[in-house]
């Protein structure tokens, strides 16, 4: 699985770098058949308040792309909740697909 991880309006640090790609690898556990996984972590601009953290997931399986979005109050547990929907997400597909 290719692993592309985009940073809007910051630099990340290493250490958030390596958080990401090692939850991610967990998605093949999932579905071993992913291709590749876009990962964009945004700051939410919202008029000088205090600035949620966006979290974006798109992974793209043979015959299927799956997106999901999360916002909250730090990049990890913004990063934690969009995995939680993306793993449901690629749970349902393959089950789809067994049936």
């Amino acid at each position: 699985m290719n692993i592309n991880i985009q940073t809007v309006h910051f630099n990340a640090d290493s250490k958030l770098i390596e958080y990401v790609k090692r939850k991610l690898q967990k998605l093949n556990n999932f579905n071993d058949r992913i291709i590749r996984a876009d990962v964009f972590l945004k700051l939410d601009n919202l008029a000088h308040s205090i600035k949620d953290k966006i979290a974006e997931i798109r992974v793209h399986v043979p015959g299927r792309n799956f997106f999901v979005k999360s916002t909250s109050k730090s990049f990890e547990e913004s990063f934690d909740s969009a995995q939680d929907s993306m793993i449901i997400q690629i749970k349902k597909f393959k089950e789809k697909r067994a049936a």
